[in-house]
């Protein structure tokens, strides 16, 4: 398992959801990939962090900031911007 795998599936692993085989690719992974296992340790400890927290009220000028920068994000990561 490469880094771009084990990134795509750190969710399910933090979750607990994925099968067995692909768990122990991910820990062995992990534990030769310094950079990998950060990336999985500091986001178990955020969602530690943030877990039960009442989400914070984003302002209506930012989310419509946010919408049109991952829209634009979007286009040109599909090629549609050009």
């Amino acid at each position: 398992m490469g880094c771009r795998k084990l990134l795509s599936e750190v969710s399910n692993y933090l979750s607990g959801d994925v099968d067995a085989a692909v768990r122990q690719e991910l820990e062995a992974h992990a534990a030769k990939c310094p950079n990998c296992w950060v990336v999985i340790d500091t986001t178990r400890k955020t969602i530690q962090i943030f877990q039960g927290c009442e989400p914070y009220p984003i302002p209506e000028s930012l989310q419509d900031k946010l919408q049109k920068a991952l829209q634009k994000h979007y286009q040109e990561s599909k090629g549609l911007n050009s």
